[in-house]
């Protein structure tokens, strides 16, 4: 896997705690806003709203806010409206960056996005520009502690995943889109509950870097990460162990 998901693991690892949880509420209110206008309010005929739905109660986000957020979606009550918006662009070393954002101003999400390209040594690029460099791909994150490991490939093999992967401590299940609902229930109905959930765009190639290089992508990872309106960023770059997690400190 490229340095993209060793920096996924290190961010969940860290969320329950992290100071920034309050803009993980933030989003995933806006997610379950707009699932729920995409697809209902009944989880059980939405798997987007019901996926939001576990990671908002995984990270303890009181009730009355999931059930607020279904409320708005559903056109309840009022609020904001925000639009689904993909930018994509560049970062040092000619590292492919996607940002996915949920947003209610696009004017100053593009601006601010852009803004924080430059400032990182990057540049937005035009739609497209690297999107054919990933793939979109279901991923189950299971922790290897208390997890017996041989089982639970063999059951993630038998509900249909498409690949199992081993990288330290972590085990993963990668699925087709269209598969991945399925694979998650059956593993949850064999015992196994994924610590991350999620469809993912998965780089397809990465691009190795060092030094300076790996430092300034690495803080345009978090900066373009940190901002408000963004979902989720993806990226194909791959910098070492050592030195991602002394940027990630």
């Amino acid at each position: 896997m490229s340095g993209h998901s060793k920096w996924s693991t290190i961010k969940r690892k860290k969320a329950a705690t992290d100071a920034k949880r309050g803009k993980l509420f933030t989003q995933l209110i806006r997610e379950i806003t707009v699932a729920t206008r995409q697809g209902g309010s009944d989880p059980l005929g939405n798997p987007r709203l019901r996926l939001a739905m576990d990671k908002a109660r995984s990270l303890n986000m009181p009730k009355d806010n999931i059930e607020r957020a279904i409320r708005k979606g559903s056109g309840a009550e009022g609020g904001e409206q925000y639009e689904e918006i993909r930018y994509e662009g560049y970062g040092p070393g000619g590292v492919a960056v996607i940002v996915d954002t949920l947003t209610d101003n696009r004017n100053r999400t593009v601006g601010e996005i852009r803004h924080l390209f430059s400032k990182h040594g990057g540049n937005l690029g035009a739609n497209g520009c690297v999107a054919y460099l990933f793939e979109q791909t279901g991923v189950l994150e299971f922790d290897r502690d208390g997890v017996d490991a041989e089982r639970l490939m063999e059951a993630a093999i038998d509900a249909d995943a498409s690949d199992v992967e081993e990288e330290g401590e972590v085990i993963r299940a990668l699925t087709r889109p269209d598969a991945f609902e399925s694979v998650k229930q059956r593993l949850e109905q064999g015992g196994f509950a994924a610590a991350l959930a999620e469809v993912q765009m998965l780089p397809q190639s990465s691009v190795a870097l060092t030094g300076r290089d790996a430092q300034t992508m690495v803080k345009l990872f978090e900066a373009i990460d940190d901002h408000e309106d963004v979902k989720q960023v993806y990226a194909n770059f791959d910098i070492s162990d050592q030195e991602l997690l002394a940027a990630a400190s």
